[in-house]
């Protein structure tokens, strides 16, 4: 948990936020060591200055990347604990929910990328303060299965906690399949326990890549929501949630490399009130 964090005068800040924009613009590597950022606060606080940096460019935030929650890849990646980034309105594709479940990305600019299957929710309010699981399924519009194209401009995916913060969380692209809504009064158990149980497989033309199950990531994905949610609140100079706000909980197979003219999709088995109605879903890279 994030307690303190340095003054956006910060000096280091100017210089991460200048590297950073670079990177992201021109796709190319940040020249960093392993000591830069210097450590998680401020890797959080070189985000938000982006943030504010991107938002005056024109950009729009539209939600939060939960990364890391998926405890299975923690050694893989040496991150041993979650992170969070911020979502925004060019780099988010929602499926029209009268087409079928799937959709086209490209992938011009990103550096290194990978898919990874998620939960993906929205807030049709924002939750109350120190809210329960029960009290956050309330709040909760709509559930939907997703996919997150992370990258890192990080050669090899090699990175410290910090890095991959301050890299927007890793944060690419974000494709949301067909939304289910969450009815009001919906039982949080029933809720929780169908999206815990989910299963995913997921392909690589045509190819089984990866299986996974909701419970990877913290448990379960209300779980993970409900671990942002708080981790978000305890962060210094960090927005407030909102309604309308989509977050992605992270990823519930391994996250595995793509590239331009591949098609990939999953299938999912789940019961329950809303991990029954999710439909896998199809996305082809250009």
């Amino acid at each position: 948990m994030n307690t303190s964090a340095p003054h956006p005068d910060h000096p280091d800040i100017q210089n991460l936020v200048a590297d950073l924009t670079r990177a992201r613009l021109q796709s190319q590597p940040l020249p960093w060591s392993n000591a830069v950022p210097a450590d998680v606060p401020l890797a959080y606080a070189t985000a938000l200055a982006v943030r504010t940096a991107r938002s005056a460019g024109g950009e729009r935030p539209v939600g939060y990347k939960v990364g890391f929650t998926n405890r299975t890849i923690w050694p893989r990646y040496e991150v041993y604990g979650p992170i969070w980034g911020t979502v925004w309105n060019s780099t988010l594709t929602q499926v029209d929910a009268s087409a079928p479940n799937e959709g086209v990305l490209s992938l011009k600019g990103l550096a290194e990328p990978r898919i990874e299957p998620e939960v993906v929710f929205c807030l049709r309010e924002a939750p109350p303060p120190d809210c329960s699981l029960a009290q956050l399924v309330a709040v909760v519009d709509w559930v939907a299965h997703g996919y997150e194209i992370v990258h890192t401009h990080f050669p090899g995916w090699k990175f410290t906690a910090a890095q991959a913060v301050a890299d927007g969380g890793l944060h690419g692209l974000l494709l949301v399949g067909h939304r289910v809504k969450l009815e009001a009064g919906a039982a949080p158990e029933a809720v929780m326990a169908s999206l815990t149980g989910l299963r995913i497989k997921l392909y690589g033309d045509g190819v089984l890549k990866d299986e996974g199950m909701g419970a990877n990531v913290l448990d379960g994905p209300v779980q993970a929501l409900l671990h942002f949610v708080n981790e978000l609140r305890a962060t210094p100079g960090a927005p407030a949630l909102q309604a309308g706000d989509v977050i992605t909980t992270g990823t519930i197979t391994d996250a595995w490399p793509v590239a331009a003219g591949q098609t990939w999709h999953t299938e999912i088995e789940a019961s329950g009130p809303v991990g029954g109605a999710l439909k896998g879903l199809k996305v082809r890279f250009e």
